[in-house]
């Protein structure tokens, strides 16, 4: 977060009321979501209201773009994985929503072994949901994985959240975000964002 201009060194009328720093009042704004993270909103009134999904990119990984050359589905030795630092934000993110009780009903995850272990180190457990599956290789199937998650998105109940796992790409294209790996954004039924987890 850029360091915003104040007004400390400036003499003030003490008839004038005394207003809030913008900063104080962004500050004011934010959720902490544990170590590295902010959530631009109040995202715990937001999941407990329910309707809505937290969409995850999974977890920093190691060094590389896609997955190396001949990789397999159900195979992490042939996959590009979390990295020691994304195991570790993983658990802390999950953390995070044990700490305040907020469970969700569902944990869905891409079937790559990156999406499946973020879920599971986070949450303890994961359903793996083929719309949420990478495209990076081959995006033929993405409109039909988007127009299935926007379905899936518009069946949340109230009181009750989900948290999906996926890809870059796949993220972007549903909710016009671009997240770094191990942001997030929480989406309502209608695929409107209403708040973002961010790296500090």
């Amino acid at each position: 977060m850029h360091n915003l201009p104040t007004m400390e060194n400036t003499s003030r009328d003490p008839s004038v009321p005394h207003l809030p720093k913008r900063r104080d009042v962004l500050l004011g704004l934010i959720a902490s979501a544990g170590p590295g993270w902010v959530w631009s909103a109040d995202v715990v009134g937001l999941l407990r209201a329910g309707g809505c999904a937290v969409l995850l990119r999974h977890a920093e990984t190691v060094p590389g773009t896609g997955d190396p050359s001949g990789f397999k589905l159900g195979d992490c030795a042939t996959q590009r994985n979390l990295s020691s630092g994304g195991q570790v934000a993983s658990r802390r993110l999950g953390e995070w929503f044990g700490s305040r009780g907020l469970q969700p009903v569902a944990v869905r995850a891409s079937a790559w072994c990156r999406c499946i272990d973020t879920a599971r180190l986070a949450f303890g457990r994961v359903q793996v949901f083929a719309p949420l599956n990478s495209v990076f290789n081959d995006r033929v199937t993405l409109p039909d994985q988007t127009q299935q998650l926007r379905q899936a998105l518009a069946g949340l109940k109230d009181g009750e959240f989900e948290v999906w796992v996926s890809h870059q790409v796949n993220i972007t294209t549903l909710s016009g975000e671009y997240l770094a790996m191990g942001e997030g954004c929480l989406l309502n039924r209608q695929g409107k964002v209403m708040a973002r987890l961010q790296l500090a």
